[in-house]
């Protein structure tokens, strides 16, 4: 890395000096503006809109529009008059707690490397704000301005991350911000419950930018002039939900899906409005027990009227049974009953 600024910390009495260098960098890939039919380069050049003559930079100045056609111009002699007292340090106003800070402040990030033997102040600064659990708030000047910052630590290094002044933050004014809308405590319920099944650790390095990796692709395979491979269709965006709690049920159980973890138990009078899944789930499973029934019921039947039409033969053959055991016993009794022959 390469310092871009140096300076030094002013905290108290003592004197931290350092080095500055860019914390982050983009990796978006980059492209030039050429001409299709050959390749080459498109440039422009700086002309004037009043005399039509190319401009070098050192010719250039800042101006400031006043409106009406008219403009100021500003050269370095006038920038070098300001009142940047902080020009070459870094100023310790107050140590704030790091939550009191809104993060919608923050605008970008520099490491900060002691310089020469301001290794052991820059160690007992780095270590106080640790043990403090605090941050510094502080002024720098780079490139001619003045700016809030605050000084953290990150892995061991001092971090000094600059912010925008609180006049640079817009205020959002919105219609809906004066609506009355009510949520309803079963819908924050739910919201919840989504955000319990989604909830894990941020490992920023398990996200990736799958785009700048399709797009490095297509041009590697430009370069060696191999086919493109198609990158993977991304999903499209659902439409927007016409039942807020289906649609927060409906995710909650997708999130619980992704995670592997087993959908909850619909029985035992759980009450709750039907989610599209589980109302599908509940239809298929009707179709299933309704075809499981029907031949059963089919055999009920059949039983049913077999026994009613056994019964009318099974009365018959009783009576015919019944008759034929009588018999005897009506002889028997005709016998006692017919007179005796005279001797």
């Amino acid at each position: 890395m390469r310092a871009i600024w140096k300076g030094a910390v002013s905290f108290g009495l003592v004197s931290i000096g350092v080095k500055l260098y860019s914390a982050t960098e983009e990796k978006d890939i980059r492209f030039h503006q050429v001409h299709r039919e050959d390749g080459g380069r498109i440039r422009y050049k700086r002309t004037c809109s009043v005399c039509g003559e190319e401009v070098t930079y050192d010719d250039i100045a800042k101006g400031y529009d006043i409106g009406g056609g008219e403009m100021v111009i500003l050269t370095d002699e006038d920038f070098a008059d300001l009142p940047l007292t902080s020009s070459r340090a870094i100023d310790v106003l107050e140590f704030v707690p790091a939550e009191q800070v809104d993060p919608i402040l923050y605008n970008k990030a520099y490491f900060l490397e002691p310089e020469g033997a301001a290794t052991k102040p820059y160690v007992l600064l780095r270590d106080a704000l640790i043990d403090s659990e605090r941050v510094a708030i502080v002024k720098v000047a780079l490139r001619q301005r003045e700016q809030l910052a605050t000084l953290r630590v990150r892995e061991g290094v001092l971090l000094l991350n600059t912010m925008l002044w609180p006049d640079e933050i817009r205020t959002p004014d919105f219609g809906f911000l004066d609506e009355d809308l009510k949520v309803r405590p079963p819908e924050l319920a739910m919201a919840s419950s989504l955000i319990d099944s989604m909830t894990g650790e941020f490992e920023p390095d398990v996200f990736t930018d799958d785009y700048r990796a399709a797009l490095q692709e297509v041009i590697d395979a430009k370069v060696e002039g191999r086919e493109v491979v198609q990158p993977e269709e991304v999903e499209e965006a659902p439409a927007a939900a016409v039942d807020l709690m289906a649609a927060l049920k409906a995710s909650v159980e997708r999130a619980k899906a992704a995670r592997g973890e087993q959908p909850a138990a619909r029985g035992g009078g759980g009450g709750g409005e039907p989610t599209p899944i589980s109302s599908a789930r509940s239809a298929q499973k009707a179709a299933e027990k309704k075809a499981a029934k029907a031949p059963a019921k089919k055999t009920a039947a059949k039983k049913t009227a077999e026994k009613k039409a056994a019964e009318p033969a099974k009365k018959t053959a009783a009576k015919k049974t019944a008759a034929k055991k009588a018999e005897p016993a009506k002889k028997t009794a005709a016998r006692k009953t017919a007179p005796r022959k005279s001797a």
